[in-house]
């Protein structure tokens, strides 16, 4: 049986935030707004704090996400939100604050540290859960899962469960339009990054699939044109919805070895999330195409990297060539080239590979992954 979960309401495009006054209403009366110091001065904060006025709703910003979250951040927040009487949660900015803001809704009926959810289901009548991206890329707007650094033990936890999927998600591409272009790139191939891994994951059925090859379509036309141009309205829009659809996917379907493999480069180099994805790309991609020659060509073929002549295997490749080429677009370092030093590197290959196969994900790659596989690649793509 597939099960397929989305968020009670979606509303895109522009005036989003003005049309979701109604919903807001629904949460209560006090609302705690999540966010980072950059957009907590933005007019886009301004504008969201105009519309709880105009419903009538009181709010208390916390703004101390700073870069990928914590478990001190979360219990930071989680403090000020019970100190503020606040009935509800508003994520706002990139992947770090909405995950947050799960986080914080999660932990408000949950006993004990964040820590001790690891890798366990998260249940509960959560606060309700208000996602604004003002990125394209991570899709927490739509998923059941936050990520949130365990500082003791230098891993990145994976925590989940259908509590955590946001009850209202306002995407409106206006809000991404100041994104740096390294932000778009890095946002942008993590959407890519979920869209493909969803499709070729084990767990992937119709549903997901109709969303996945829509978004890989979206952003292999769409995200070089935004990276090129962050104005261009139509770009914004295209990656907007993209990056939306992948999140859905991936709430489905889930990631694969990619992502099991990205979390501990993160954790230990504190590489942001999209931009290792987009650096293990072609080598955890090449390593899983032989087991999924299928699934990699449709995907060619959907982007029109190959033709229904070609065989699968071909086509399966022409789709890794684009994504190659659509990586040196967006300019996506080397490990090395971010400054990782080769001595710092290799001596936490061994405890990188054992905390990727321990968090699940390289397990819904269609081929076999064992913690060597990971070591091998680790090594292949530093060298």
């Amino acid at each position: 049986m597939a099960h397929f979960a989305i968020p009670s309401h979606i509303l895109t495009g522009k005036d989003a935030l003005t049309s979701a006054i109604p919903y807001l209403s629904e949460y209560g009366s006090r609302a705690f707004i999540v966010t980072g110091k950059h957009v907590g001065k933005s007019p886009m904060l301004d504008q969201l704090k105009k519309t709880l006025e105009k419903a009538q709703i009181a709010y208390y910003v916390f703004d101390g996400i700073t870069g990928e979250p914590t478990d001190q951040m979360i219990e930071e927040g989680l403090v000020q939100y019970r100190k503020a009487g606040c009935q509800f949660v508003i994520g706002i900015g990139g992947g770090s604050p909405l995950d947050s803001a799960k986080a914080i809704a999660a932990m408000a009926v949950n006993e004990g540290k964040i820590a001790d959810y690891n890798g366990k289901e998260m249940t509960g009548r959560v606060p309700g859960i208000v996602a604004i991206p003002t990125t394209s890329g991570t899709g927490s707007e739509a998923t059941k899962f936050t990520i949130i650094t365990d500082q003791e033990k230098d891993i990145k936890m994976l925590l989940k469960g259908d509590c955590l999927v946001p009850d209202l998600a306002i995407v409106d591409p206006d809000f991404t339009m100041d994104m740096p272009k390294s932000v778009t790139a890095a946002t942008g191939l993590d959407a890519l990054t979920h869209a493909v891994e969803a499709y070729t994951s084990k767990k992937a059925f119709a549903l997901t699939d109709v969303f996945a090859v829509s978004a890989v379509r979206r952003i292999m036309k769409y995200l070089p044109v935004a990276y090129q141009n962050g104005y261009d309205a139509k770009a914004r829009e295209e990656m907007s919805l993209a990056a939306l659809e992948a999140g859905i996917c991936i709430n489905n379907s889930s990631v694969t070895l990619v992502h099991g493999m990205s979390r501990p480069i993160g954790a230990l180099f504190h590489v942001p999330h999209g931009l290792s994805n987009a650096m293990l790309l072609k080598e955890c991609l090449g390593f899983a195409l032989d087991g999924a020659y299928v699934p990699f060509a449709d995907l060619g073929r959907a982007i029109g990297a190959a033709t229904e002549q070609d065989s699968d295997e071909t086509a399966a490749k022409a789709l890794l060539t684009q994504i190659e080429k659509l990586c040196s677009i967006c300019e996506v370092p080397t490990l090395r080239e971010y400054g990782i030093k080769e001595g710092e590197f290799l001596p936490v290959i061994e405890k990188m590979a054992e905390d990727a196969v321990a968090s699940g994900s390289p397990g819904n790659t269609r081929k076999a992954v064992t913690k060597e596989d990971c070591m091998q690649l680790y090594r292949k793509i530093y060298g």
